[in-house]
C-alpha cells in the first residue's frame, strides 16, 4: 500500500529552523516531481516546494531564499529545510506528488511559528 508519513515539525520561534521529512513506500518514489504543501488554517492547500526526480528545484515566491527541497531517492525521502521561519508559515505540511494525488495525502506535520 502507498504511504506518505510526514515528520518534523513543531514548535518555533521566529528566525528559527525547522527539517521535515517525507517518508515514501511503495513505488511512490518513481513519481517524477514530489511536492511539499502546506495548509494555515482557514486557508486552502498550496503547493509551496517541488522537486524533480534529478533533483531540480522550484519554490512559491513565500518561501524562496528560506526554504530548500531535497530528496534522496535511494531512501525514497524528501526533505524541507525551513530557514528564517516567519509567523505566517505556520501551517500543516504535507507531502504528495506534483500534481497531487488524492490517495496520497498523508496526515501531515503541524509547524508552529511563535514567540
Amino acid at each position: 500500500q502507498v504511504q506518505l508519513v510526514e515528520s518534523g515539525g513543531g514548535l518555533v520561534q521566529p528566525g528559527g529552523s525547522l527539517r521535515l521529512s517525507c517518508a515514501a513506500s511503495g513505488s511512490i518514489f518513481s513519481i517524477p516531481v514530489m511536492g511539499w504543501y502546506l495548509q494555515a488554517p482557514e486557508n486552502e492547500r498550496e503547493l509551496v516546494a517541488r522537486i524533480t526526480w534529478g533533483g531540480t528545484a522550484y519554490y512559491a515566491e513565500s518561501v524562496k531564499g528560506r526554504f530548500t527541497i531535497t530528496r534522496d531517492n535511494a531512501k525514497k525521502t524528501v526533505y524541507l529545510q525551513m530557514n528564517s521561519l516567519k509567523h505566517e508559515d505556520t501551517a500543516v505540511y504535507y507531502c504528495n506528488a506534483v500534481p497531487s494525488v488524492a490517495m496520497f495525502w498523508g496526515q501531515g506535520t503541524q509547524v508552529t511559528v511563535s514567540s
